[in-house]
């Protein structure tokens, strides 16, 4: 009987033993794969966590925190988690459901009353399971937020002006402003702000201990700066702070050491070390397939990966990919990039972060790590996406190049630069300041981004942010019955001038 058990305790540690080899084997190649996508994309640095059978089997940090520098990301480097941020927020609100607080289909004015739309039938219908599917029929509405200086309540009050684009529940596009209305719910039943919420019941339970809600709390330098593509060269840009002020829609910042408890909590149905946040269905809730997410509205690798579907979850996105659901949620500010994945039927997952604005590299690498961790299969997807972005790329270059010429060239102004000299104003996207700086007219917009404007043709002149990541703009010139400016027209809005020189 000793020696049966003796030969089973071997034949065991054998298995054991090949299983660490084979997963030492996959971890080098994958390795080996990450370092040649990251020099393909050029990406300054990047961290990698994958997850499988509820252990990590990967994490890595590659590159520098800031170009031109020794500054290494290691795993505790702080990275934006950006619009992953919103599957923590729907796993919060689902805490106070599984603690009868509130029902995922009660009326948000039940706990805001406040709250206005723009239809008054959407504001008395709208239900708290809306409020993290894109399906309200409010358009985007980042204007509030990006080089916006109005508060979270201001945002939300300036929300009764958004005419819809859309019909209620018909249609998605893409929300951030709905996942801030969220946060205000979560601080009314609660009593706590969402940003103290999220800190209390689901950073400190997991050990989280150096994830933050808002880039004001960040306490040391160990963190990321973004970069940005800028005529051809990467550069050093500064961090969209202005996300501070709809937190629960993606102002989390974490490291890959951190953002592996979450990831392995959310991978095993919310269960971490001492318990669970949410009970098995509200797990499943969150996940559950609940929008249809158009093809307008979904990512480019659909080209490639060709899903059978595309919808939408309480913050991710779902598609399938080899037979299996994926869940997964990309983060985005400008500089920095993050993705979250998780194959719940292969017990696989993956979160990347990177320091380089949309590098898609986080889509190549979280389809290689599925394949190579989880589904088998060697497929390139990194020469495959760079392919297809740069496609997309070229094809945006070729579309402005028609347009500028379009240009009609050797005509003026109608009136001399000092007339458009002024303050335009819109009630929902602010005010542009123009003025003279040394014989050239100059914008501020809402007293953050600046940029020169040059005349193009006639009374339309062409606005270069002097925060080059942040583009160009045409702006055309209206004037009134008296030959006077009287309003601007920006990309179909049109500001009213409300002083005049």
């Amino acid at each position: 009987m000793g020696l049966l058990v003796c030969v089973q305790c071997c034949l065991l540690l054998q298995v054991a033993a090949q299983k660490k080899t084979v997963q030492q084997d996959t971890s080098a190649l994958f390795d080996t794969y990450v370092k040649k996508a990251i020099k393909e994309w050029e990406v300054p640095g990047l961290a990698i966590v994958v997850v499988k059978n509820n252990q990590v089997v990967f994490k890595k940090a590659y590159g520098t925190r800031e170009l031109g520098t020794t500054q290494w990301v290691d795993n505790q480097t702080l990275f934006v988690c950006a619009s992953t941020t919103k599957a923590m927020t729907a796993t919060c609100m689902g805490m106070l459901v599984d603690e009868g607080k509130l029902k995922w289909d009660d009326p948000v004015t039940k706990y805001l009353p406040a709250l206005q739309l723009y239809d008054p039938y959407v504001t008395r219908e709208l239900r708290v399971r809306d409020l993290f599917l894109h399906n309200s029929g409010v358009g985007n509405t980042d204007y509030l937020w990006a080089d916006n200086t109005l508060s979270s309540d201001e945002i939300l009050d300036h929300l009764k002006l958004v005419t819809p684009s859309y019909s209620f529940r018909a249609g998605f596009i893409y929300q951030n402003i709905f996942y801030l209305i969220a946060g205000k719910v979560i601080e009314k039943i609660s009593g706590k702000p969402w940003s103290i919420f999220i800190r209390e019941r689901i950073f400190q339970p997991l050990g989280m201990n150096r994830t933050v809600s808002q880039f004001a709390q960040i306490k040391d330098d160990n963190f990321s700066k973004p970069h940005y593509r800028i005529d051809s060269t990467i550069t050093v840009i500064s961090h969209d702070r202005e996300t501070d002020t709809i937190g629960p829609a993606g102002s989390v910042l974490s490291c890959i050491d951190d953002i592996s408890l979450w990831l392995k909590c959310m991978l095993d149905s919310s269960k971490y070390p001492g318990g669970r946040l949410v009970k098995p269905e509200t797990w499943k809730e969150l996940l559950k397939p609940q929008t249809l997410v158009t093809e307008q509205e979904f990512y480019p690798t659909q080209k490639i990966t060709k899903p059978n579907f595309t919808t939408y979850a309480m913050g991710w996105f779902q598609q399938d990919y080899k037979g299996r659901k994926l869940n997964f949620h990309t983060g985005s500010l400008s500089g920095a990039v993050a993705i979250h994945a998780q194959m719940p039927e292969e017990k696989t997952g993956v979160y990347i972060f990177g320091n380089l604005d949309h590098a898609e590299l986080r889509h190549a690498l979280m389809f290689r790590a599925l394949d190579q961790f989880a589904l088998g299969g060697d497929r390139d997807w990194s020469a495959e996406f760079l392919k297809l972005y740069a496609q997309i790329k070229n094809e945006s270059l070729k579309n402005t190049k028609e347009s500028e010429a379009k240009r009609v060239l050797n005509t003026h102004p109608s009136l001399p630069l000092e007339e458009y000299i002024g303050k335009y104003q819109h009630p929902l996207f602010g005010t542009i300041e123009i003025i003279m700086v040394n014989g050239k007219l100059t914008s501020i917009t809402n007293h953050i981004t600046t940029g020169t404007i040059d005349h193009w043709n006639y009374d339309t002149f062409r606005l270069v942010y002097d925060q080059k990541w942040k583009g160009k703009e045409y702006l055309n010139f209206h004037l009134n019955t008296e030959g006077k400016v009287s309003e601007i027209s920006m990309n179909g809005v049109v500001l009213e001038k409300i002083n005049n020189k």
